[in-house]
């Protein structure tokens, strides 16, 4: 099965983004006229999930897809292919958007999953990737550059509560495999992180042995944490906190790294939830995210590609 992936910064809130490409009908207005005109089948209106937009494109080809999945919480829809614009069977794709809380942008990817004939191993993979994916987010870019649309009046980052506690993202001027080879090392956040000292794996155990415990200190605290999950195709891992100073309970946290194809960097996201007072949270939420999470994104660029990109 082949994978076509695109991703890219978009110099707009989550909430402007959105109200973009949620129109399942909309595509003539941001794809730079690769599609020149559609509608949507049987009156339906764009958001009726199972609806059917029938569409040409420039070079008169006709495009049926059906939408089989629309989120307004998560900021993403699926769709597959109902009459396709390529030879390919099993098509799935999915454009998912998420908030940039460092810079208030958005991070946007693009992906499908589908079968190619004999002989067209890796063809329509690169087509889908490049010409479709990146060049429909490249006119996106070029339109909200140009326009500068204004977030929808009464928009709301989060439908009801926010995922987590902390949910904190930002981008890191480095290729997501480098940056995650530095991150996945457990006991490694000691070498670029400020505030941290002393941190090794208790029992001589891997950094990359789920259940370990690394030992540090971080200020004038001590700190034990286990790790719960690593994982080296969503580049992303988890932790908990088994001994601690601080007046929270029931601690888990992680990151989780995406590739932000169109300019070969790193989007980051790194979440925290945990049990405490209101009194507490007041102080711990913003402490959390800055100087634990946001802090830790910005050092891990600076301390190992800082210079990389001075040249």
């Amino acid at each position: 099965m082949a994978r076509a992936y695109a991703s890219i910064i978009l110099k707009a809130p989550v909430e402007t983004v959105w109200s973009i490409v949620r129109d399942f009908n909309g595509l003539p207005t941001w794809t730079g006229g690769g599609v020149v005109k559609s509608k949507i089948e049987n009156g339906l209106d764009p958001d009726v999930v199972g609806c059917v937009r029938s569409f040409h494109l420039a070079n008169g080809a006709h495009v049926r897809e059906r939408l089989l999945m629309l989120d307004d919480a998560k900021r993403c829809f699926t769709y597959n292919f109902e009459t396709p614009a390529f030879p390919v069977k099993n098509y799935l794709a999915t454009l998912r958007l998420y908030p940039i809380t460092h810079t208030d942008q958005t991070f946007a990817e693009w992906e499908a999953t589908f079968d190619e004939a004999p002989g067209d191993e890796g063809k329509y993979q690169k087509i889908v990737s490049n010409d479709v994916f990146a060049g429909n987010f490249k006119s996106l870019s070029s339109l909200i550059a140009k326009t500068k649309p204004a977030k929808p009046a009464g928009a709301e980052r989060w439908k009801g509560f926010q995922p987590n506690k902390v949910w904190t993202s930002r981008v890191i001027k480095a290729p997501v495999d480098d940056a995650w080879k530095i991150m996945r090392d457990f006991a490694g956040m000691g070498g670029w992180h400020g505030e941290i000292t002393r941190m090794k794996m208790l029992k001589r155990h891997r950094s990359d042995k789920v259940s370990g415990i690394r030992d540090f200190h971080f200020g004038d605290g001590h700190l034990n944490e286990e790790l719960l999950h690593l994982d080296d195709m969503t580049r992303s891992f988890s932790y908990r906190i088994t001994k601690c100073e601080i007046p929270w309970m029931n601690y888990v946290s992680g990151p989780r790294l995406w590739p932000v194809t169109a300019d070969n960097t790193t989007f980051g996201v790194w979440t925290g939830d945990w049990v405490a007072s209101p009194q507490d949270d007041v102080v711990l939420i913003p402490r959390t995210e800055q100087n634990v999470y946001q802090r830790g994104f910005a050092e891990l660029e600076r301390n190992y590609f800082g210079k990389k990109r001075k040249k």
